[in-house]
This record gives structure tokens, C-alpha cells and sequence, in this order.
């Protein structure tokens, strides 16, 4: 095999360029730098891309952009695990094999789960509020331990949620398309919903979106919920319908919400949930830190020597 042409950021290769022309010798680079034009002949040369963590969110629409027209391109590597956006199929479409670095950030979005539960159920909105106001109140707070938590998808994020969730004392029971009999809690198929959401206190949103996600917790399935129950959403927005949720959030039915992903991103200013008091918005930020970026390189390196040597490619999406 040739040499490959790697196209990524400037940033991403002055970073790794060693380390992968060490597993990939003679590896050449077509660099995306902010507000240089990438050249049609660049363009043409590509047969590998990686859309690494740093593209996010200002690069990666041109990115994606030039990763669509070069029509050599053979294999793409993303730094997130999430691939439900159409461009994505539109690669798969073409031929391209596609990977991710799925379980990369699963460890910082897990601490944010519990992060944002621990800060629901302690009011810390209310006590941040009150700091602003230079207001002395003091107030009674609630417990996690003893708590019924909700989990739906079991991949890494999930996993990871359920096992530090019942470090805190919470009984947990998660669901997924298909429990394989390992996961660290009690896991019931995707089927069983709504026996699921009478007994939750708490419920996370951790599934990829999929036709058979989409839209999957409405006002039926908010209403299924007990009266004061919060509701965390890492996957994706589309998962909720977000004028059912505003609803039972006005009505007090759901007691709070913490949400890293909306159906529109960024959150449009007229969105109700920005002056919600019952909400913490963070803007799909949940995963992004240095090791899990650094995580997703050595993902794409590892997938890099394996693409070279013709060996199988590890979270490969396929049909």
C-alpha cells in the first residue's frame, strides 16, 4: 500500500505527526487551517481523513465539507461516537469505511451525569442563585443514596453511569436493545420502556439516536414518570420531545432537567429552557476534556497502524 494522504487539522498533525508516521511511514498530510483554502489537487489526494476533537464546533462543517468531495477518500475516522448525522450516511453511501472513537469520552460524560444529578437533587441552581443575590438561605437538601436511576443505552457512557451511580447507593436499572448478561446492574430490553418509567426517581438518556430512538421519550412517556422525577439527556436531543418536556417541567410533573444536547444547537435564545429554574443547560460540552480527546487520538492511531497493516478496524460502523 502507498504511502496514504491524511487529511486533518493543522492543530491535530503538529500534535501527532510522529506518532503516526511511526505506524504509517511516509504518511503525507493535507492540513486544514482556519481561513486557508484547502486546494481542489489537495482535496483530490485524500484517501484517509480523521475529524479529531479540536474541529469541534467552529471547523468541523468545513471539514465535513471537504471530506465530502474528495472522492479518493477510503476511510474516515471520527473523534465522537455519535454518527447519526446524514453526512455520515452519505460517506457509508459512497463506500468509505467509517470508525469512531466510541468510549473516549465516556468517562468525563459519566462524571457529568452524576455531576448534574448530585446538583439537582442539592438545588445547586438555587444555592448559585442565591449567591449572586448575596441571599443567606439555608434549606434542606435531598439524598441520591436509595434512589431508583434509569439508564437507557448500555455502551460505554451507560456502563459507566450505572457503576458510579450505585457507588452513591442508587438502585439502577438500565435498558438496552439486546443485555448481553455482563452489564453492572439489572438490564431489561428496550421493549419494556414503560414499566421502566413508572419506578424511575431519575432517569439518563445515554442511546445513540436511531429511527427507533427518535422522539423516544414524549409526553407519554413524561407522564409515565413519577410526579417530582428528573430527567438527564447525554445522547441526543432529538431523543425528547422538547415541548412536551418544557411542558411537564411548567407543571412541576418532571421536578428538573439537566440537558447537554437540544433538538437545535446551539439552543435558540427563544428557547423557554435558557430561564427555566428547574434546568441546567451546558452546551453539548459533557465529554470534551483533555484526556478524552487525547483518548480519540489514540483511537485514530491505533485504527491508523491497523488500516496499514490490513488488519480489522476497531468501531467500525457498519450497514
Amino acid at each position: 500500500m502507498p504511502p496514504p494522504v491524511l487529511f486533518c487539522s493543522a492543530t491535530a498533525w503538529e500534535r501527532s505527526a510522529d506518532d503516526w508516521r511511526t505506524v504509517a511511514p511516509g504518511l503525507l498530510p493535507v492540513l486544514l487551517r482556519p481561513g486557508v483554502r484547502v486546494a481542489d489537487s489537495d482535496v483530490a489526494r485524500i484517501d484517509v481523513g480523521f475529524l479529531s476533537a479540536d474541529l469541534w464546533p467552529h471547523q468541523s462543517g468545513n471539514f465535513m465539507k471537504i471530506a465530502t468531495q474528495a472522492m479518493n477518500l477510503r476511510w474516515f475516522h471520527t473523534a465522537s461516537a455519535g454518527v447519526d448525522h446524514p453526512v455520515f450516511g452519505s460517506l457509508l453511501d459512497r463506500g468509505v469505511r467509517l470508525t469512531t472513537s466510541s468510549g473516549a469520552s465516556a468517562t468525563p460524560i459519566a462524571h457529568t451525569v452524576i455531576m448534574y444529578l448530585l446538583a439537582m437533587s442539592r438545588n445547586l441552581p438555587g444555592f448559585i442563585d442565591g449567591q449572586r443575590r448575596q441571599h443567606w438561605e439555608q434549606r434542606t437538601v435531598g439524598d441520591l443514596e436509595g434512589r431508583t436511576l434509569g439508564v437507557i443505552g448500555m455502551g460505554p457512557i451507560g456502563a459507566e453511569v450505572a457503576r458510579l451511580a450505585k457507588e452513591f447507593g442508587m438502585r439502577v436499572i438500565a435498558m438496552r436493545r439486546t443485555p448481553s448478561g455482563d452489564e453492572p446492574c439489572e438490564t431489561w430490553t428496550l421493549d419494556r420502556l414503560h414499566d421502566l418509567l413508572p419506578v424511575v426517581d431519575d432517569l439518563v438518556l445515554a442511546v445513540p439516536l436511531a429511527d427507533g430512538t427518535r422522539g423516544l421519550i414524549g409526553t407519554v412517556e413524561l407522564a409515565a414518570m413519577p410526579s417530582g422525577s428528573r430527567l438527564v439527556n447525554v445522547g441526543r436531543g432529538e431523543l425528547v420531545d422538547e415541548s412536551a418536556l418544557v411542558a411537564a417541567l411548567r407543571s412541576g410533573h418532571i421536578g428538573a432537567a439537566a440537558l447537554d444536547v437540544f433538538t437545535v444547537e446551539p439552543l435558540p435564545p427563544d428557547s423557554p429552557l435558557w430561564a427555566m429554574p428547574n434546568v441546567i443547560i451546558t452546551p453539548h460540552s459533557s465529554g470534551t476534556t483533555a484526556l478524552s480527546t487525547q483518548r480519540a487520538v489514540m483511537r485514530f492511531t491505533d485504527n491508523l497502524r491497523r488500516y496499514i497493516s490490513g488488519d480489522d478496524l476497531v468501531n467500525e460502523v457498519l450497514r
